[in-house]
């Protein structure tokens, strides 16, 4: 089995990235670029449930998202692409029975629905919902900024930045989607994602302005209560832009822009354990057999170490402009 990774990125005055490139990863882990297509600010990607399919935001002021497939080489080609309706899409998921994409516009501050066909393109946008609302932080909770569209069961949850709120919608089977429940967050969060964890009720959200990882209960499909929050590092630098969470198994783990660090927590405890060194400005980063990969953007290059219980490890280099997302793919 051939493993890929796709590394999205900024492009034009947002950064110095070209597009989508694609590495092959070895069987020790190292990245070697394979291919590449231009694309104008691919910042976030994700992957059709079950087709060779990718979907990128085209993280702009018109805004658009790109449906793409790609073959076993790396190879992508442009299915076709729509507009998602508001200002500077940042991510974007699809339904597990891959039958609607959802995106999260950033400066839009809405929600988009999208159909998709049998074969993995966009067909149609199926609903558009505005929020309203603003936060305490004047300089970046002026207005509403939903940064993550989160699926569930028959739902979508969409993560709030600008109103510290996370409003969960009943999505219909013709992708029409009505408000469920509006779940509040301590006022400055700034929450930037949210992140279930398997087999119970609790989630975690990154606070992406006041620095914190917040636990919540999913007390009822699509609503959340607030448990506990703590910060998302162990450092003490000042200001920390939280960006990415990912979990495995009985560890979280989140990337900090400001102490440019990965940090390891104890899930069961709630406890940060140790931060990792990981480049400049990191964003998105992914982990994959025992190697966390992170989209160092301000490095202008994927960083790469071994998840280790014996605190740092080393870092190696990936060059590549201006990363934003670190998306792995296994073919046959």
């Amino acid at each position: 089995m051939a493993e890929l990774v796709f590394v999205g990125c900024y492009t034009g005055e947002a950064g110095n990235g070209t597009g989508i490139t694609t590495f092959s990863r070895s069987a020790t882990g190292e990245l070697h670029e394979v291919a590449s297509l231009a694309l104008e600010s691919p910042s976030w990607l994700t992957r059709h449930p079950s087709l060779p399919v990718l979907y990128a935001v085209n993280e702009t002021a018109t805004g658009e998202v790109t449906a793409l497939s790609f073959d076993d080489s790396g190879k992508l080609s442009v299915l076709g692409a729509a507009e998602t309706g508001g200002a500077h899409p940042c991510h974007l998921a699809a339904t597990s029975d891959g039958r609607f994409l959802l995106c999260a516009n950033y400066t839009g501050g809405s929600l988009a629905v999208f159909a998709l066909s049998p074969s993995g393109s966009i067909e149609a946008r199926t609903a558009l919902v505005q929020h309203e609302g603003s936060g305490p932080r004047t300089d970046r909770q002026e207005a509403a900024h939903v940064h993550m569209a989160v699926p569930g069961p028959g739902i979508v949850s969409a993560v709030d930045l600008g109103t510290d709120e996370i409003r969960s919608y009943t999505l219909s089977p013709d992708g029409s989607a009505e408000l469920l429940a509006v779940s509040s967050l301590p006022a400055g969060t700034g929450p930037r994602q949210l992140v279930r964890r398997p087999g119970t009720d609790l989630a975690y959200v990154v606070g992406e302005l006041a620095g914190t990882v917040v636990t919540v209960r999913e007390t009822s499909p699509g609503v959340f209560e607030v448990v506990a929050s703590t910060p998302s590092t162990l450092s003490s630098v000042t200001p920390n832009l939280v960006a990415h969470l990912e979990l495995t198994g009985t560890r979280m783990y989140v990337s900090n822009r400001g102490p440019d660090c990965v940090t390891e927590f104890a899930l069961d405890e709630a406890a940060a354990v140790a931060d990792q060194p990981c480049g400049a400005n990191p964003r998105h980063f992914t982990l994959v057999d025992g190697t966390c990969y992170v989209a160092a953007q301000s490095e202008d290059a994927i960083t790469a170490f071994a998840l280790t219980a014996s605190g740092e490890a080393e870092l190696k280099y990936y060059p590549t402009g201006s990363p934003t997302f670190v998306l792995p793919v296994s073919t046959p």
